[in-house]
């Protein structure tokens, strides 16, 4: 049996579990969010890539894990992924414009049908064995490097507004928690495309808790242009980060720090 779920190797069965469990809170992070959207029946300048990408990962990490020797407690936690972040998007579709509406509908049949069934289609045809486990486990860990990336944009926002605002500290304590325990389950069952991509989460993590408690307390930060990023709507129906200045009357949503957050952390629950 492998060593994630043999009761001779305890801490790789409670490293994992304690992933699924921290995994599942992140999941429900965006919540607030939607329960905005749901009382105003509108997605305002909320954007639908966050889950578009959280629900590509899930499925794709399922895929991984599948291809591996008892690796349920992967398959657990990127099930109920899955199945959350689909909800998140048939609210999203359901409240959004008829623009979003068609955008969406285009970015999930790209990214999570097309992109996922080429992934799938190459690796069941051109590889075998062992070798498909190691190439997937590749795109994995290459896509996860990818989304880690996204908190640089929030790091840069803080920076530049002197603000917290758009960076709730429990959620990056969170995030940082969750890699750290999904690098320790990856390094206990010697899988390291599980573990190395979490060593930047935790890098990542740490630094924004350490922006966090440098700016705390301080107000909004004044820029020379007084400005703040709000999102608008492209012709397309995406949405494109658009300066607007904080004295005019229009204003971010107050939900817009999740959709931040959830950029920089959903789409990487391993």
């Amino acid at each position: 049996m492998a060593a994630g779920l043999s009761l001779d190797h305890p801490l790789p069965f409670i490293f994992g579990i304690l992933g699924n469990l921290i995994s599942f809170m992140v999941y429900l992070a965006p919540l607030p969010t939607f329960y905005r959207v749901c009382r105003k029946k509108s997605t305002e300048g909320f954007s639908c890539l966050p889950y578009v990408v959280a629900l590509f990962s899930a499925t794709l990490w399922i895929y991984y894990a599948l291809l591996k020797p008892n690796a349920y407690l992967l398959i657990t936690i990127n099930t109920v992924g899955c199945i959350i972040e689909t909800a998140y998007l048939l609210l999203f579709f359901a409240y959004a414009s008829k623009a979003v509406k068609i955008f969406t509908a285009k970015l999930v049949l790209s990214v999570n049908l097309g992109v996922f069934g080429l992934v799938l289609v190459l690796t069941l045809f051109l590889t075998r064995g062992s070798q498909r486990v190691q190439v997937l486990g590749w795109i994995c860990m290459c896509f996860s490097v990818s989304v880690f990336v996204a908190p640089l944009s929030i790091i840069r926002l803080v920076i530049r507004t002197k603000s917290v605002e758009f960076m709730p500290f429990w959620l990056s304590f969170f995030l940082t928690i969750s890699a750290v325990v999904w690098f320790g389950y990856g390094l206990l069952i010697k899988d390291f495309y599980v573990a190395l991509p979490n060593v930047l989460g935790f890098i990542f993590g740490i630094l924004q808790m350490l922006l966090y408690i440098a700016y705390k307390g301080r107000k909004e930060g004044k820029s020379n242009d007084n400005t703040l990023p709000i999102a608008e709507k492209s012709n397309d129906g995406s949405t494109l980060p658009e300066m607007v200045n904080k004295d005019s009357q229009l204003s971010q949503p107050e939900g817009d720090e999740e959709k931040v957050a959830i950029q920089a952390l959903n789409n990487l629950v391993v």
